[in-house]
């Protein structure tokens, strides 16, 4: 793990090939510890997942310039539209002068066409971009956990999920990558602040997401967790649906 800023906390940690989390950990008054993760997957055309709040954005751009130049990133993506998710969007293409954002279909239809300095490229639901070593696939999730626009992307040759805020977990986010109970942890987040939509096609999108196979559960509050990760998305769904 490398620190890239020592006031702040900032880190990177390499989770799986060429994919590498950026973590930032913050004290919420009153609610104690907690943390926003953005993941870079380093390659010809490198992409970001989560840009952070807007106001983290130098802690941000400095965690991917320890990997890559900054200007070389290629796309900016997120699971739907909220300030964590991509509120220095419009700073990252500034930065990064052949950036183009990435999301899908609806987001782009609803919100980034309009928000955003640059035209998206958009993506259909199990449509697939190479980045060059790695594949990326995006999945339709409207409303999970929330936001009519919600989806994740799936990183093939390394079965990485990037899960957004389904196994949102307090605290500082450490270790980087655990194989222990994040369920139980992210539940009782939940059921705190009860921030699900409760769709009733959760089940379903979460099987679909669990057909991915996934290894490793890149979240984006909390570790990433390695294991079954197809058994562990069932589990959060027997959670969520009894």
């Amino acid at each position: 793990m490398t620190v890239t800023n020592n006031d702040s906390g900032t880190n990177v940690h390499e989770i799986a090939d060429g994919i590498y989390r950026i973590n930032t950990p913050i004290v919420i008054p009153g609610a104690g510890g907690f943390s926003f993760n953005q993941y870079l997957v380093a390659d010809d055309e490198p992409l970001l997942f989560h840009t952070g709040p807007r106001k983290m954005f130098p802690l941000v751009r400095d965690a991917v310039a320890s990997v890559l130049p900054a200007e070389r990133l290629r796309y900016v993506s997120f699971s739907h539209v909220e300030a964590d998710e991509c509120g220095s969007l419009n700073e990252w293409l500034a930065v990064a002068p052949h950036s183009v954002p990435l999301c899908g279909t609806i987001a782009a239809l609803v919100s980034i066409g309009d928000l955003a300095d640059r035209a998206p490229r958009a993506l259909a639901d199990g449509e697939s971009l190479s980045l060059g070593r790695h594949t990326v696939r995006w999945l339709d999730t409207p409303h999970l956990p929330h936001a009519w626009e919600c989806g994740f992307l799936s990183e093939d040759s390394t079965r990485t999920l990037l899960c957004g805020d389904l196994f949102t977990q307090p605290g500082a986010g450490d270790p980087p990558v655990t194989e222990a109970d994040i369920l139980g942890p992210s539940e009782a987040f939940r059921h705190e602040l009860d921030y699900f939509s409760y769709t009733k096609d959760a089940r379903a999108m979460i099987d679909k997401l669990a057909n991915t196979r996934p290894t490793t559960l890149a979240c984006m509050h909390g570790s990433v967790w390695r294991g079954d990760g197809a058994q562990l998305l069932r589990a959060l769904a027997d959670s969520l649906c009894g």
